[in-house]
């Protein structure tokens, strides 16, 4: 199992003082969130980028439904570019409850996920460093010549982490057909992070479908609250650590800090 920290809180500045000491305390990665406004994630994973050599970097999560497909796919290859190759980029519907309807974006769950299906197959294409055409419900490119420096370091292009719905088949397709797995569950309406109990459960069908490739399974969670020993035996290759509610604290940026100086957790 490999180890990462959730950026709670914090500035461009911070957060590359976050990856910084991460780095020098044996985390795998760090990840930051993508709101609506606010603090760029792109920005800050670039002076991520800039104060480590061996961190990966990523997002956790990107709403693809609301981001233009081209100017995503632009953004993360000059990440994966200016960080050697250090990018993870996590993907998902997003949460309409944090103001999508506010600024316009949609809300819709199936047109989101057209959205995500179509900009994940667009930006595919664009790092392939191809002219692309692309003709679908929402979208429609016909090829551009314009130079660019089209390229991404890691190939075929960087890992994508989706949310995936274990009770959806339509979801679960989609998140097998790519890296790695977020689990979720919904109840009543409400989505959440699938318990251990319903990973274990759904474990063999995603074993049998990625068989053949490299497939990662991330767990989000406190150490605290949770056991990444059990969460490994279950499967899950990855351990995110969160301090969501460090953002009601004090000073959330020093309460991050400490958390990484500590390290990561101990699957003993």
């Amino acid at each position: 199992m490999k180890f990462g920290f959730v950026v709670p809180w914090g500035d461009a500045r911070d957060v590359a003082e976050m990856a910084s000491v991460a780095e020098h305390n044996g985390w795998d990665a760090l990840f930051v969130w993508e709101g609506l406004y606010g603090t760029d994630a792109w920005i800050s994973l670039a002076a991520a980028a800039m104060a480590t050599n061996s961190l990966r970097l990523g997002t956790l999560l990107t709403p693809v439904s609301r981001r233009k497909p081209w100017e995503l796919a632009g953004q993360a290859a000059t990440l994966d570019r200016l960080s050697n190759g250090r990018l993870t980029m996590s993907v998902g519907l997003g949460a309409p409850d944090t103001g999508f309807a506010s600024f316009g974006e949609e809300t819709d769950r199936r047109t989101r996920a057209e959205l995500l299906d179509e900009g994940l197959a667009i930006m595919c294409a664009l790092w392939s460093g191809e002219p692309v055409s692309f003709e679908g419900k929402h979208y429609c490119i016909t090829p551009s010549e314009f130079p660019s420096i089209k390229h991404v370091i890691q190939q075929p292009r960087p890992p994508v982490w989706c949310v995936g719905a274990l009770v959806s088949p339509r979801s679960m397709h989609r998140a097998l057909s790519w890296d790695g797995l977020l689990p979720q569950t919904v109840d009543n309406g409400i989505a959440r992070q699938a318990t251990l109990e319903e990973l274990m459960t759904a474990m063999p069908e995603i074993r049998a479908t990625v068989a053949d490739r490299s497939y990662d399974i991330i767990i989000e969670g406190s150490n605290q609250e949770h056991s990444p020993a059990a969460w490994a035996s279950a499967g899950a290759t990855w351990w995110i650590e969160s301090l969501w509610d460090a953002m009601h604290e004090t000073d959330p940026i020093a309460a991050s800090l400490d958390r990484l100086r500590d390290g990561p957790p101990s699957l003993a």
